[in-house]
């Protein structure tokens, strides 16, 4: 790296939320032989105190005054990362953003003034990151943990069953979401207006209360800067869990019934908060406090880490090739599981699907030319492909499209998921087509995966026809022109549908790789 030793490097991470814009450059050093991952040096830490969440809540739009002033902190940014000599950053925007009808304005204009590429992330996007952050600080794995970033515009919640991802949902419900919609215009939080409060947050949990409750949450992390700020004002003394810093539930709430009667101004000076932390404070309270109170906890733990942190996790780990991508792509399958669940699938059809496509795509590398990321979405479309079953058996290919595309899929991003989605549509009945608009809205390269993932997926798809598991692994062999594939079964020599399938639904293979299918 230019500037810098083999062994270490920059790393920037930007977090452009609703309540302000954030930046953390680090210095990060290569794990030593007795360590896992590397060791970080902060160089800098700066926040910029713009509310691009102000009106977008009310009106759809960022107001023009909020986009230039986030254009001219974000060029500070870049000049303290040029100064920095940063090797690699990741520009982020969240629920602000992502909700205004303008936010591509701001992305084009970031990317033109600031010379930075900003990404517009999804809220189970953002949970994943802040997960990373969070298992980078606490030890969960023998816990059933809930993970609550309180944002400006909407609150992430991860439950995480000892270390493993069990559930995800990203609520709109924030910080300036709430003082925007409930709280605006008000110099004081009179009891109507907390009733009113509570009542928006319960409406926003409803979705995810019976799942936690069926999840035994035992710990409650908090991040975001208004936990920390609760945490410095009601501290648990001795922490808990063995993470040193947490708040003490009880307090919180006694401390919450004072500021609520507050103006911000009166806050301001009694607690000496900054001006944007003296009225969010009361909203994210009320939220912590709500889950706390449903979940019966008497502590919640403050880690001090947030969205910064995990885009950094991830940034760094990459870089120095420690990032356990095994770990991720189990992730993601595990999602498409739990995601199969919830329609009723059959799931051992599924995973045998993917087992076998599986095979096929390592087989057939020398005329594909995909990447193990590509191997990932071929699995996660196979797991997924007949989801569509729970809406109507007819058309079931479309439903699945439907279904898996406006659904979350941890570590995922939508430009996969549309992928994912097309792979699964195209399992059966006619081939990927230009007319069909959801595959003439994917971009070139994305048509081409579809196509050839696609035409495996028929193969693997057609020696399960019956859902009987008649075939239990396939091996394919190329001839030397690379003009006929040999697919050699195993399992039970009862196959004579199967092999009639496979050779009906083979005509995608033939189209995109030039190739007959014959049988061992």
């Amino acid at each position: 790296m230019p500037g810098h030793e083999p062994d270490k490097g920059r790393f920037a991470a930007i977090d452009a939320g609703s309540n302000g814009l954030r930046l953390r450059i680090v210095e990060a050093t290569a794990p030593a032989a007795n360590e896992t991952r590397p060791a970080w040096k902060e160089i800098v830490n700066q926040r910029a105190p713009v509310r691009l969440g102000n009106e977008v809540y009310l009106t759809g739009r960022l107001p023009p005054a909020s986009i230039a002033q986030a254009c001219a902190a974000l060029r500070t940014f870049r000049e303290m990362m040029d100064d920095a000599k940063v090797d690699a950053y990741r520009a982020t925007a969240t629920s602000a953003v992502r909700e205004a009808k303008n936010g591509a304005t701001l992305v084009e204009r970031v990317r033109r003034e600031a010379g930075i590429e900003l990404e517009v992330i999804e809220g189970i996007e953002e949970a994943r990151l802040i997960e990373l952050a969070v298992g980078r600080k606490v030890e969960l794995a023998e816990r059933i943990a809930l993970l609550v970033d309180v944002g400006g515009g909407s609150t992430e919640l991860t439950v995480l069953d000892r270390g493993q991802h069990a559930f995800s949902v990203s609520l709109p419900i924030g910080t300036v979401r709430l003082i925007e919609t409930v709280l605006r215009d008000a110099t004081s939080r009179k009891d109507g207006q907390v009733r009113l409060l509570s009542e928006m947050i319960d409406r926003a949990l409803v979705e995810a209360l019976p799942e936690l409750s069926k999840a035994k949450v035992e710990i409650i992390i908090g991040t975001g800067g208004n936990i920390d700020t609760l945490a410095e004002l009601c501290p648990l003394t001795g922490g808990a869990f063995g993470v040193a810093r947490a708040v003490d539930v009880g307090a919180a709430r006694a401390l919450f019934a004072k500021l609520a009667k507050l103006s911000p101004a009166e806050r301001r000076d009694g607690f000496g908060l900054r001006p944007d932390r003296a009225d969010t404070i009361v909203p994210a309270a009320a939220i912590f406090l709500r889950l706390a109170e449903h979940l019966e906890m008497s502590a919640i733990v403050a880690p001090g880490v947030g969205l910064k942190e995990g885009i950094l996790t991830e940034l760094i780990d990459k870089h120095f090739h420690v990032w356990d991508e095994a770990l991720e792509a189990q992730a993601v399958l595990q999602a498409c599981e739990r995601l199969g669940l919830r329609y009723q699938f059959d799931a051992a059809h599924g995973q045998l699907v993917s087992r076998l496509a599986s095979q096929l795509f390592d087989d057939l590398r020398a005329v594909h030319g995909f990447s193990e990321r590509d191997k990932l979405l071929l699995r996660a479309a196979s797991i997924l492909h007949d989801v569509g079953d729970f809406v109507r058996y007819d058309g079931h290919h479309k439903h699945s499209y439907y279904l898996i595309l406006h659904s979350d899929l941890i570590g995922l991003t939508p430009e996969e998921r549309a992928i994912v989605a097309n792979i699964a549509r195209y399992h059966r009945k006619s081939p990927p087509d230009p007319a069909h608009p959801n595959f003439r809205e994917l971009d070139k390269v994305a048509r081409g995966k579809v196509r050839g993932l696609a035409a495996i997926l028929r193969i693997a798809d057609a020696l399960d026809r019956e859902h009987l598991g008649k075939v239990t692994g396939v091996r394919a062999t190329l001839d030397k022109d690379k003009s006929r594939v040999l697919l050699d079964l195993s399992g039970e020599e009862d196959r004579e549908l199967e092999e009639w399938t496979v050779r009906a639904k083979a005509g995608l293979l033939r189209d995109v790789y030039d190739l007959e299918v014959t049988f061992a």
